[in-house]
């Protein structure tokens, strides 16, 4: 299992994310999602079939792109 942390520039509200963790839960693979307005950062724990390349597509597909 893997942990990654990632800073998105765009969280503004919990709105931003509700959407975000549920979207990644949705991800075959990925254990847990954390996201936090204040700090913008989301970290999410996977295992395969998850890869940081389909999590880090997904951010960018509902435009919540990450910053690294």
């Amino acid at each position: 299992m893997s942990t990654v942390q990632y800073t998105i520039p765009g969280i503004s509200c919990q709105h931003c994310v509700h959407t975000i963790v549920n979207e990644l839960s949705e991800l075959p693979g990925v254990q847990s999602v954390n996201a936090d307005v204040t700090s913008k950062q989301v970290i999410v724990t996977f295992a395969p079939p998850a890869t940081e390349e389909t999590i880090v597509k997904l951010l960018t597909e509902i435009n919540y792109p990450p910053n690294n």
